[in-house]
């Protein structure tokens, strides 16, 4: 199988983030609290690498190759994320069974599903139009190379540009998987049907944009 290019590492998150919202909700509906925390601090972990791992890969990018416009969609991104990240953090701080969980929860959602779209129809395509599919393919390997190093948990009081962000994270990343091991997630078998449904997944965000104008 070819390298993915950055477009698809990207989307593939994307894609990943839509199926744990929804076994979050699956989980509402069944009134299992033990589940709800479970997806949610699923989702929250790979909202809170995504974003750390476009900030420091993803955004840099298009501020060197897409000029004044690419600096505009970095710096839009960056506020977009930065919303996302307190939102997260709030989120540590309530009890999975309360209401105001699942509001959150859903704003969290609210927010991130026009960025990811923005990301998909705008941001992505005209960067990768710059770079050209074979720099998109390093861009790619970098970015899932940097998840792996990032902070698992929201810090929207960190820098979010590198080299700080960088520094910081790293620093971050050893208390956040300290403290992932006190938290309860999908276990081996949730999350391997959750893999067989993601297979069958593909959210269109521009059919999306249209049909909702």
């Amino acid at each position: 199988m070819s390298q993915k290019t950055l477009f698809q590492a990207i989307k593939e998150d994307h894609e990943e983030m839509y199926l744990y919202h929804d076994e979050y909700k699956r989980a509402c509906t069944a009134s299992d609290v033990e589940a709800q925390a479970r997806w949610a601090h699923q989702l929250t972990w790979e909202i809170a690498r995504h974003a750390v791992g476009e900030e420091i890969v993803v955004y840099p990018l298009m501020e060197a190759h897409l000029g004044e416009k690419g600096r505009q969609l970095a710096d839009h991104d960056r506020a977009e994320h930065q919303h996302v990240k307190e939102l997260l953090y709030k989120l540590e701080s309530l009890r999975p069974a309360s209401a105001e969980y699942g509001q959150t929860v859903e704003l969290v959602m609210a927010s991130l599903h026009p960025h990811n779209d923005d990301e998909e129809i705008k941001d992505l395509p005209l960067l990768e139009a710059a770079i050209g599919a074979d720099s998109s393919r390093q861009a790619a390997v970098s970015f899932k190379k940097t998840k792996k190093l990032v902070p698992t948990r929201a810090h929207p009081s960190a820098p979010n540009k590198p080299p700080f962000e960088t520094v910081v994270g790293l620093l971050a990343a050893p208390v956040d998987k300290l403290k992932d091991w006190f938290a309860s997630f999908p276990t081996e078998e949730e999350m391997e049907a959750a893999k067989e449904e993601l297979k069958h997944r593909d959210h269109d965000a521009a059919k999306g944009r249209a049909d909702a104008e």
